[in-house]
């Protein structure tokens, strides 16, 4: 769904997984110390919108979702993940109830696939599921922002900003009153220096919630009867996941900065050494320079010298997740 905020002064478009709104307004930098200071707002209405609505929403999410939400208060924002029977991530939900209504977002194009779910698993409860992506839009202000939200908004407050549900048809009105723009590159930059992982980037098809640091954050271990709980169970009383994710300070002096995908390596044995892992999300950060976020085996040492890609770029590790 393309945004109407592309026709700002200065709006690039950004690329997969984020098509449909801006990648920057023509100063990535600027935009970031922006947003670290807690002005402007991120244009995120690529992103899916779905609400639960009923007298049994919540108990019925709670069943479904790895977060505690049974008693859930107006206002109070959780992280969520589905996972399948087998505990690999499938979904990564962001909600917040108003009193009345639950209202979710998740990564573009994921809308189809959850309702797809949540209406196979409806039953006998008193629920009612719909995409709401037509109607409503994702914006995002930052942590220390001090413009109120508008009236018509459902404010999903976290640690890190705030992220408001709005109508879609308002988007221009909101970016008058709200600006500047700051791109999605921008929040992406902030999103890889806090190591908050991404579906999708951080996350492949065999991804369990152990691995990217998820555990606590979006995964409650005092509950249970969610689909999927057993591998969290065991993997966390018995076992150790197989991977982990690490965040990386990359060279400065290459012009090209490593991609999602590109293989990582121990600097010891060279470009044709064993890969060990790969790069999930790069960026270039105003005051860090280039960085990343990677998932690479547990049993790789914290304390490793790495190279990645096919440049051989050299990599420190700081531990996300520990080995």
């Amino acid at each position: 769904m393309k945004s109407p905020l592309l026709s700002l002064p200065g709006a690039v478009p950004a690329e997969a997984p984020d098509e449909g709104v801006a990648a920057h307004y023509g100063d990535l930098f600027r935009e970031q110390r922006a947003l670290a200071d807690g002005k402007g707002f991120v244009d995120l209405s690529h992103r899916g919108v779905v609400t639960v609505s009923g007298a049994d929403r919540l108990t019925w999410l709670h069943l479904l979702l790895t977060q505690h939400v049974s008693e859930l208060e107006p206002g109070h924002a959780a992280d969520a993940l589905i996972l399948s029977a087998n505990g690999h991530v499938e979904q990564a939900v962001y909600l917040v109830d108003d009193g009345t209504t639950t209202w979710l977002h998740t990564e573009p194009d994921r809308q189809g696939e959850l309702v797809a779910y949540l209406e196979s698993m409806r039953f006998f409860y008193r629920v009612e599921v719909v995409d709401r992506t037509a109607g409503y839009a994702v914006t995002h202000l930052p942590a220390g922002s001090i413009a109120a939200p508008p009236a018509d908004a459902v404010v999903r407050e976290t640690s890190y900003g705030r992220d408001l549900f709005v109508p879609r048809d308002g988007l221009r009105a909101f970016a008058d009153t709200y600006g500047p723009a700051v791109g999605v590159l921008a929040h992406e930059a902030l999103r890889v220096e806090a190591h908050r992982p991404r579906l999708g980037l951080e996350t492949d098809h065999r991804t369990i919630p152990h691995e990217v640091g998820w555990i606590g954050s979006a995964v409650h271990l005092q509950k249970g009867c969610y689909r999927g709980q057993e591998t969290v169970a065991r993997v966390q009383n018995l076992g150790k996941p197989p991977r982990r994710l690490v965040f990386l300070h990359l060279d400065g002096s290459d012009v090209r900065i490593p991609v999602h995908g590109d293989e990582v390596r121990l600097a010891s044995d060279g470009p044709e050494g064993r890969k060990l892992g790969f790069v999930t999300t790069s960026v270039r950060h105003h005051e860090l320079g280039p960085i990343a976020l990677a998932l690479v085996k547990r049993n790789l040492p914290a304390d490793a010298g790495l190279i990645v890609g096919a440049d051989a770029t050299a990599a420190a590790q700081e531990v996300v997740v520990a080995p």
